[in-house]
């Protein structure tokens, strides 16, 4: 056989020893992914028996194989035993290992003991997961008490950070701006992005009167009245905190502000409820698929599955 052919053969058989499958709702994501990591997109039924139970079927081979599974773990709960039940058949199956690209990662939050009872349930969902995936890439997961992921993964970890693509995404999109950081807790990060977006930045500061009545001053108002005010949060879930900051905003005589979220969680009818408060614009990264997604970070995530 001519030794250009064998080569040739060679090439391929290592594109496609890694094959991708879609999560119900991830389609278009794994699309992207597959197209860029130039692997395989895997054949799956994903389906409820009548009495709610899971079926899963796996039809492409996967032996031999690096498999990803592409899940954005927004409303984990419906997503987590169709992971599993997937994560550990193709392991029968005897793929070589198994990577979960869950954009957004769930669970976060609860990461301490607040009140007697209480289960930290970032700890155990953590152990969940790396007891089923070998590896785990995600976005700006939310760490607040955390320094790391690996406090609470098990499993080699890569977090992919979207810092650079909303700067990127705010000079090419926004005249005259100022971010604005709801609380000296997003100093750090609010920081980074007008750094980089070559953008002056204020953080509100809370007045504390009581338990109920809490004074929002906004520093330096004279000074950008004539800027965009461009709010930013990692999250984006009840909209609440961004609804009271357009709210203060507007009253000093400020623009109407432009949103930027990492994660459109947005729960019930909170994006609804931004949009009427006055803004702008409202702006997410396309880690859970939402018709706000304009800043893509999928190449981000081919990187760090590179890396990884």
């Amino acid at each position: 056989m001519d030794c250009t052919i064998i080569i040739s053969l060679k090439f391929y058989m290592k594109i496609f020893k890694t094959i991708l499958f879609a999560l119900p709702g991830n389609e278009s994501l794994t699309e992207n992914l597959a197209q860029q990591m130039n692997a395989e997109i895997g054949e799956t039924v994903i389906r409820q028996f009548p009495d709610g139970e899971t079926y899963i079927q796996i039809k492409s081979d996967v032996k031999g194989k690096k498999v990803v599974l592409v899940c954005t773990l927004h409303q984990p709960d419906e997503k987590l035993l169709p992971l599993y039940f997937l994560s550990k058949t193709v392991k029968e199956l005897r793929a070589e290992s198994v990577c979960l690209i869950a954009p957004y990662l769930s669970y976060m939050r609860q990461d301490k003991r607040f009140h007697p009872g209480e289960s930290v349930t970032s700890k155990h969902f953590g152990a969940l997961i790396s007891q089923f995936a070998d590896s785990l890439i995600t976005v700006d997961p939310h760490l607040h008490r955390r320094s790391s992921l690996s406090e609470i993964y098990t499993i080699p970890s890569k977090v992919i950070h979207a810092a650079n693509r909303i700067s990127l995404w705010i000079q090419n999109n926004i005249k005259n701006p100022v971010l604005v950081g709801p609380d000296r807790e997003s100093e750090q990060w609010v920081s980074e992005i007008a750094k980089n977006a070559e953008a002056p930045f204020i953080i509100l500061e809370k007045i504390r009167h009581g338990d109920k009545n809490v004074e929002i001053s906004i520093p330096q108002v004279k000074e950008y009245k004539n800027h965009t005010p461009v709010l930013i949060d990692d999250i984006i879930s009840t909209a609440q905190t961004m609804i009271e900051t357009v709210n203060h905003l507007k009253r000093v005589g400020m623009q109407n502000p432009v949103c930027i979220g990492i994660h459109a969680v947005f729960v019930d009818n909170a994006y609804q409820r931004l949009k009427d408060a006055g803004t702008a614009n409202i702006v997410t990264c396309d880690t859970i698929f939402h018709e706000s997604n304009k800043i893509e970070i999928t190449d981000l995530l081919v990187q760090g599955y590179k890396e990884l």
